[in-house]
């Protein structure tokens, strides 16, 4: 039984499992989003927002445990210079996940993950546009 363990295995061992959510998390800091399976998209949740909310406060000891986490020193600039500003007034909550379907060669449940408002990014169309629904007279 599974009482108390958190998180998502995803299939990986620990090692790998930290390493694939340090990169995601890079990649989320400079692409300000990022396409990835519903699983993924809910852990990476759970590891950059405590991160997020530790840049929050920009002294030197922040951005040296901010370099052990991350891989990237450009990533760790852009988080604490640019990212964490812009949520100095939130109290959490600074990524949202939206369901795009399912991925066409294995139907993984895919999703966009994103900052919370950030200035000039749009959502990407493919999170507007939803598939529709064939009726049974349809044909291609």
């Amino acid at each position: 039984m599974r009482h108390l363990k958190k998180g998502r295995i995803l299939g990986r061992n620990p090692s790998h499992r930290k390493a694939t959510m340090r990169n995601m998390a890079v990649n989320l800091i400079e692409h300000r989003k990022i396409k990835t399976t519903d699983a993924k998209a809910k852990e990476l949740r759970r590891f950059i927002e405590p991160l997020i909310t530790k840049a929050r406060n920009p002294d030197l000891n922040t951005v040296r445990q901010l370099m052990k986490i991350l891989p990237r020193k450009e990533a760790v600039h852009k988080l604490v210079h640019e990212i964490a500003p812009e949520f100095a007034d939130r109290p959490g909550g600074y990524t949202r996940i939206t369901k795009l379907g399912f991925r066409d060669n294995d139907r993984a449940s895919v999703s966009l993950i994103e900052f919370v408002g950030m200035n000039g990014v749009d959502v990407s169309d493919e999170a507007q546009e939803k598939p529709k629904k064939k009726s049974k007279g349809d044909k291609d």
